[in-house]
């Protein structure tokens, strides 16, 4: 080997080893907290258990994460949400075109074709905007609010009802029931 190649060898080995930067260095800021300002995830479920026993599922095509205090998650292609009971039944189905889950005050925002289904009574619940209060395990609405059951269907101004839909009460309404004539 000539000393030529010998010189060229040497000089492109050390070009190699200087020029480059440590790309652990990189890939650490790239991941840092500091430098993330949301994450978007398409295609999520979620999970929500109790002692071990899946007590929530949460479905929706799209979810984005912005890094502020609030821990804010919002669905804005809409979600679907199944609760259980201790048996991994079905209770309750709650679904909307857009939502918004407030981490911190545990409170879950609802709008556009709000939907709830209590699978136990058979009675479906219908609004536009929906809030949904997990630490409460209560649901509240102020917007015009639809309840379907099999012989009845009752419409009124506002409601605010248990996280699984069994109980509610609602405010200046309206209800058109099936009398039995006899």
């Amino acid at each position: 080997m000539t000393i030529l190649t010998r010189i060229n060898i040497t000089a492109f080995v050390a070009v190699m080893l200087f020029s480059c930067e440590n790309p652990y260095s990189v890939i650490n800021q790239m991941g840092s907290d500091d430098t993330l300002s949301g994450i978007v995830a398409d295609s999520v479920v979620f999970y929500r258990s109790d002692s071990g026993v899946v007590r929530m599922e949460l479905h929706t095509p799209r979810l984005v994460r912005m890094n502020d205090e609030e821990d804010v998650l919002e669905f804005p292609l809409g979600f679907a949400a199944l609760m259980y009971d201790k048996n991994h039944h079905v209770t309750t189905e709650f679904q909307a075109d857009y939502g918004k889950n407030h981490g911190k005050s545990r409170l879950i925002e609802a709008m556009g074709n709000v939907r709830v289904v209590n699978m136990g009574n058979n009675q479906t619940m219908y609004s536009e905007k929906l809030y949904w209060y997990q630490e409460e395990k209560m649901l509240y609405t102020r917007s015009h609010v639809r309840i379907v059951t099999p012989d009845k269907e009752i419409e009124a101004d506002s409601l605010v009802a248990n996280e699984d839909f069994s109980e509610y009460t609602m405010y200046s309404g309206s209800a058109i029931l099936d009398v039995d004539e006899e």
